[in-house]
């Protein structure tokens, strides 16, 4: 006994489009299409692009049945409109013509595929007008398949058509790009998706609510075919009328109202609540990762309601939802907003990737709550400026001026000498008392001759520079107050950083460098700059200015760990700018000048 009760065919199946007018949210397309038709000037190569679901395969069957139909009588020529009646129409409907072959790239990669549709090129069509070969996903094809193509798709024979279909059409060679007619299908929108599955959802008498509808387009991100098999999936899960929470359930979605009760909670810092929201739509279904990414889709839509409020007129999106979004953009700070996102983003990588998603996606609604409560730069700016400065501290108290104590090894009193390093024989006295010197005395006549050529420190300097001693150099620029100097003695105070055994050393090195030997020595009670404090005057004085600035003062007060790294002036700013500014060209160059 046989079955001759129909079988039941999806929805996605049963409703594809058969003509240029099923087609929806492609009126440019199908706009083109008709009047490349009426003027007979049809392409010998068309590429069909965009996201799944939105009717490039469909498309090249409706190519392909325009192209062959002869209509009911059998006269009939390539019509934009095709009958769905004649032999041709029927067999390409049925997927069983046999001058029109589809191959999917995907499962046909190599060389030797294509290889075949060349060598059949050259055979006329069997019984239709053209022949056609439909590629889907022919971005997968190899670059051998590729080039072995090109030749025959830039000069086919008259017979010939080729329509391709791809999701990737940055991956097609720009070489078979330029030989197609290329069209983008675009995303349908939400409006006509909506009236789409309406009509549909009549034509099968199943009740659905318009709120079930819009969850279903916002879903399917565009694609026709998705919110069909969605829609088909609803109508079964509701056994009646399908309602907004069921097609919720049924896609593992939380209430967008709780979503946005979680958002608010987060928002106002309240993590036990933000918590307790989340173990609730856990504990009815919800998914944490879903959680999550409705909560950035949340974020994104009421940022970009915040930019454009126009935006508040999404059609997927209740009454309700969109006075509390409006209301949420208009109250929000954009910096809070953007910062949700960017942790957001992190947080759905952690979940997706954790061993328990549950506790990945309680401690990103922890850190989310935490942050919220953070001020921003503006309103720390206007507390800090609202804050008193601290009071300058006195002479003796901390920060106050000179030192409680002095340095180790530092001289006890304005006048005195001390020797730095080891014990050496004391010469006569020089112009700031007694002395140890570093270096012992040698003969005028040559000490002269050798030492003639470094009249003043910077000639020393020089030379120590010429010899490469960075070590050294750094040493003497921050750590010699020079207190006397003539060729072959200096005498000096040592700054606060300077090395003990700086003397010994820099006597040894310039004996090194000259052949001859140097007294070094030390004096107290010498306030001469060293060379870092006066090529750092201005950037000193700058600092101690800034330092003084009450807002910088109540900075510091409150972040005491916080330091001024660098100081820059309008000034500068203004001169690096000019620097980094392209220079102005007067003339432009004439290549016919020379001539």
């Amino acid at each position: 006994m046989t079955d001759d009760s129909p079988k039941y065919q999806v929805l996605a199946r049963k409703y594809r489009p058969e003509t240029f007018a099923d087609l929806v949210g492609q009126d440019a397309m199908v706009r083109t299409l008709k009047n490349a038709f009426k003027a007979d000037r049809i392409a010998q190569a068309f590429i069909m692009t965009g996201i799944r679901g939105t009717g490039k395969t469909t498309t090249a069957r409706i190519i392909a049945k325009g192209m062959n139909c002869i209509g009911p009588d059998g006269t009939g020529g390539p019509t934009t409109e095709p009958c769905g009646q004649c032999e041709h129409c029927k067999a390409i409907m049925e997927g069983r013509h046999v001058d029109v072959l589809e191959m999917d790239a995907a499962s046909n990669t190599g060389v030797g595929d294509i290889r075949e549709i060349i060598d059949s090129v050259h055979y006329r069509a069997a019984s239709a007008r053209y022949k056609i070969y439909i590629i889907d996903e022919v971005h997968m094809l190899s670059n051998s398949a590729f080039n072995a193509l090109l030749k025959t798709l830039e000069e086919p024979p008259a017979h010939v058509k080729f329509i391709f279909a791809t999701t990737e059409i940055r991956k097609v060679p720009v070489t078979v790009l330029s030989r197609c007619q290329r069209f983008d299908l675009r995303r349908i929108e939400p409006e006509v998706m909506i009236d789409l599955l309406r009509k549909i959802a009549g034509k099968e008498s199943a009740e659905i609510t318009d709120d079930a509808l819009a969850l279903i387009t916002r879903a399917a991100e565009g694609s026709a075919r998705d919110a069909t098999s969605l829609l088909d999936q609803a109508i079964s899960h509701g056994a009646g009328e399908t309602t907004a929470d069921q097609v919720r359930a049924m896609l593992g979605l939380a209430d967008r109202g709780r979503v946005m009760d979680l958002f608010e909670k987060i928002m106002h810092g309240d993590a036990p609540g933000a918590l307790t929201e989340l173990s609730e739509q856990y504990a009815e279904g919800a998914d944490p990762l879903a959680v999550l990414r409705d909560l950035a889709e949340l974020t994104h839509w009421i940022s970009v309601v915040k930019i454009t409020p126009e935006a508040a007129e999404d059609p997927t999106v209740g009454p309700d939802e969109r006075a509390r979004g409006s209301a949420l953009a208009a109250n929000l700070g954009m910096r809070a907003l953007t910062r949700m996102w960017q942790m957001l983003l992190k947080a759905l990588d952690e979940v997706a990737q954790a061993p328990n998603a549950m506790m990945a996606a309680e401690m990103a609604v922890i850190r989310l709550t935490h942050v919220a409560e953070l001020p921003s730069p503006e309103e720390l700016l206007r507390k800090l400026q609202d804050t008193p400065p601290p009071p300058a501290p006195g002479p003796n108290g901390p920060g106050g001026g000179g030192y409680a104590h002095a340095p180790a090894g530092a001289p006890a009193q304005a006048g005195s000498t001390q020797a730095y390093g080891s014990q050496v024989q004391p010469t006569h006295p020089g112009p700031s008392g007694p002395s140890a010197i570093y270096g012992n005395a040698v003969p005028a006549v040559a000490q002269n001759n050798a030492l003639a050529r470094y009249p003043t420190f910077e000639h020393v300097l020089e030379l120590i520079r010429a010899n490469r001693d960075v070590k050294l150099l750094v040493e003497v620029e921050s750590g010699v107050r020079l207190a006397a100097y003539q060729p072959g003695r200096i005498e000096f105070t040592p700054a606060r950083n300077a090395a003990g055994d700086l003397a010994q050393r820099l006597g040894t090195a310039l004996q090194r460098f000259t052949g001859a030997r140097w007294g070094v020595s030390l004096v107290n009670g010498c306030e001469t700059p060293t060379i870092v404090e006066k090529r750092d005057a201005a950037e000193l004085e700058l600092r101690a200015e800034a330092e003084q600035h009450p807002l910088v003062q109540a900075t510091l007060a409150a972040f005491p760990k916080a330091k001024i790294v660098a100081i820059r002036t309008p000034e500068a700013e203004q001169q690096q700018a000019a620097v980094e500014a392209l220079p102005e060209v007067e003339d432009e160059w004439d290549p016919f000048e020379e001539e």
